[in-house]
Order: structure tokens, then C-alpha cells, then sequence
């Protein structure tokens, strides 16, 4: 089970995708875990074959306890060991879920490999709880994906077409079953362990991690300029929003400045392998998760743009990759369309800085000696002293100001 974040320690894992046997390779999406926050599709980090998996559907397990064994070329599948074997920390077992039925070889039956439905965490216990086939379901979220609603649609439309039974004669009195907890309930458990999560993460984050803070104010007239006229020659669906420029100079900063790119672990600073940049997006329903744009500093606006857009969808549907969680190096958080001129965010551990964008607005600035109305945006930036200093922080700002007056440079 991987740790999907500093506020995770345990997952359940939701869905099979591979079964015994089966021949994987780096970066294939092999199973589905469900977490706090999200369901969250887990790749596979090496190239091999399936030997046997470990943990059944429904089952919850701390972070680090094995879930499948992949075999190395020649090697034959062992029967699988028992539970206390493979778990390296504690299992627990949830009342509702399923039973596994154990294959001829020890490997638990997996779930049928097919289409893969993108369906959000509420959504599928709801749908458990009222005995709803989600194959069944048709999704109206982002990509299709299954939401509560659409749940609670289909479960309300079979009842209703559903033929009267005659009662059956009155049994004597026997022990009065719990009733099953209402979709807005399981919501609001939902929404009270996603707080915690982030409770414990921002806790850690302010006791072990000493912040200190820096802003500037920077001119978006001329990067506004320019990419209205690169977005005129764009369809509407392909325009590039400002965000994206304040991405990607944030990439291009952090590649020129590695310290604030990385992972302050063992005590020591361990820089990222690429400029992975985590983008804070707010849940509908209430809570927040900060995946990764991989590669931010590699790539042409218009590739971010169609991954920003991507992630959104994604993280809001509840169906995020184990990638985009285990591995930001950086984070970026924009509250601008809130309406507040700054954000002064609180780093993510393991991380070692945020970058936060306000609302951009006409103000009143001083260029060149002279008076002017021009559009503004407040940058900040918190950062881990452990990692770096204010002087390198203030060149690091410094240089997304620079980048953005020269958005050719994007």
C-alpha cells in the first residue's frame, strides 16, 4: 500500500485490475485503493509478472503492508502466504465488505478486469450500502464518471419499478436491525475524515517545519497581452487560462532554483527528480488534495493546459493516480477566483515550499518613476528554513516575476 501523501496511513483497496499471471509494466495502473480524499488508481513501479495478490477487495491495510508479489523472469508463483505474513502493519477488516472466495493457487479471486468506471468514493459505498450495480449506472460527471447523485437516481428508479410483494405473516420479535445510514450522513463521515486528514498533515506541517514567508507584487499587463493574442487564434476549448502562465513560471523557477523543489527527509534535503508541481484544487464537496502536474517545466502551455484541465476533472470525479499523489516537489495554490488578494499557504510535508497567487486586479502602481493603473497579482511563497533562506527565496519569486514579464519564455 502506498503512502498517497503525509496524511494517509492506511487505504482500502476498491478493485482489482490485474490478476495472477498477467504481465505488467512500469506506470500500468493495476488496482484502485480508496483513501480520504480519493480513489486513487495505483501504478505498478517495475516490469514483471503477476504472482499473487495479497489483499482482497474491501480490505483496509496500512500503508506499507504488500499487496501483490510480481515474479522475476523464470520465477514460478509460490502459494500465497498467510495474512499475518504479508501485512507489515495491522489489517483491518470493514463490517460491509465483501467476501473473497481464495483461488485454487491461495491468490484472492480478483475483480474482473474490464472498462474501468471512474466513480467517486461516496458514490461507491453508497452504492454498496443500497445494493446499486454501478455497471449499471450511467455517469453524468466529469468523463462520465458515477457520482452520488447518480447513485441515488438509479437506486430510486429501481424501487420504483420495482413489483409489490405481499408481507409475509408477522415473526415473532427479534433483535431491531440498525437502520443503514442515509447517503447525507455517509457524507458527512466522508467529509469529517478528510479533515482530519488534512488536520493531522497541516498540524505535522506547522510543528515540525519552520515556515518563514515572502510576497511580491507582479505586473500581468504584458503577459496578459500576450496571451490574449496567443488565444485568439485558439478554438474556445483549447484557450490557455492565466493559471497555466503562473504554472509554468513556477516550473522554470524551481528547475533554476532546486532547493525549493524537493523533499526535506532524514533530515536532509533530497531534491526532486523532476519539477512536479502540485496544484491545490478544491473539492465540491468540501476538503482539498494537491496532485502533481509532472514534468511542469518540459512541457508548452498548451500540454499544461490540457493536463490542468484533466486533473481537475479527475480529482473532483474522486479518481486520481498513485503518481500524481506520492510525488509533487512542489505546490502551487491559487485562491485568486475567491476573490482574496493573497494566499499565504502552509507547506505540504514533505515538501519544502508553497507557492500561492491571489486575485489579480487593477491597482495603482509606480513604473519607472512615474503613476499608472495597471493589473496586479499578489505572489507569495512559504518555504522550509531547514531547506533554504530568505535571500535565495527572494531571488526565487524574483525570478517567477521575470518569467512572467517575459511570457516568451514560457
Amino acid at each position: 500500500m502506498p503512502a498517497l501523501g503525509a496524511d494517509m496511513d492506511e487505504g482500502m483497496l476498491n478493485e482489482w485490475l490485474v490478476k495472477p499471471g498477467d504481465t505488467v509494466t512500469r506506470g500500468q495502473i493495476v488496482a484502485v485503493v480508496e483513501t480520504t480524499k480519493a480513489a486513487v488508481e495505483i501504478e505498478c513501479w517495475h516490469d514483471g509478472v503477476v504472482g499473487n495478490l495479497l489483499v482482497p477487495v474491501g480490505q483496509t491495510v496500512a500503508v506499507g503492508t504488500p499487496l501483490a508479489t510480481l515474479l522475476e523472469p523464470g520465477e514460478k508463483a509460490a502459494a500465497a502466504p498467510s495474512a499475518q505474513h504479508t501485512a507489515s502493519a495491522p489489517v483491518t477488516e470493514p463490517a460491509s465488505a465483501p467476501a473473497e472466495a481464495p483461488s485454487p493457487h491461495g491468490a484472492v479471486a480478483p475483480t474482473p478486469v474490464g472498462h474501468r468506471l471512474w466513480v467517486s468514493p461516496v458514490a461507491r459505498r453508497t452504492a454498496a450500502s443500497l445494493g446499486v450495480d454501478l455497471k449499471t449506472v450511467t455517469g453524468t460527471g466529469p468523463q462520465g464518471a458515477i457520482t452520488l447523485q447518480d447513485v441515488e437516481h438509479s437506486a430510486a428508479t429501481a424501487h420504483h419499478e420495482a413489483p409489490k410483494v405481499q408481507p409475509h405473516p408477522p415473526q415473532a420479535a427479534t433483535t431491531e436491525p440498525t437502520a443503514p445510514k442515509s447517503a447525507a450522513e455517509k457524507a458527512r463521515e466522508r467529509g469529517a475524515a478528510m479533515r482530519a486528514s488534512i488536520a493531522a498533515a497541516m498540524s505535522r506541517s506547522k510543528r515540525e517545519i519552520p515556515h518563514y514567508y515572502l510576497a511580491d507584487e507582479i505586473i500581468l499587463d504584458t503577459a496578459l497581452g500576450w496571451l490574449t493574442g496567443q488565444n485568439a487564434d485558439r478554438p474556445i476549448t483549447e484557450r490557455v487560462l492565466p493559471a497555466v502562465l503562473q504554472l509554468k513560471a513556477v516550473g522554470l523557477a524551481a528547475r533554476k532554483f532546486p532547493e525549493f523543489n524537493g523533499f526535506w527527509r532524514d533530515e536532509g534535503f533530497q531534491a526532486g527528480s523532476g519539477q512536479h508541481v502540485g496544484v491545490a484544487i478544491s473539492l465540491r464537496g468540501g476538503g482539498l488534495v494537491a496532485p502533481a502536474i509532472h514534468d511542469v517545466s518540459e512541457k508548452s502551455l498548451t500540454e499544461l493546459m490540457a493536463d490542468l484541465t484533466d486533473l481537475v476533472a479527475r480529482a473532483r470525479a474522486g479518481s486520481l493516480r498513485s503518481s500524481e499523489m506520492s510525488d509533487p516537489t512542489i505546490t502551487v495554490t491559487n485562491l485568486g477566483d475567491k476573490g482574496v488578494d493573497s494566499v499565504f499557504g502552509v507547506i505540504y510535508p514533505q515538501q519544502v515550499a508553497i507557492v500561492g497567487f491571489g486575485k489579480p486586479a487593477q491597482r495603482v502602481v509606480v513604473v519607472d518613476g512615474g503613476i499608472r493603473v495597471a493589473t496586479t497579482v499578489q505572489a507569495s511563497l512559504a518555504a522550509d528554513h531547514r531547506a533554504s533562506d530568505g535571500a535565495r527565496g527572494a531571488l526565487f519569486l524574483a525570478e517567477i516575476n521575470r518569467l512572467l514579464q517575459q511570457p516568451r519564455e514560457l
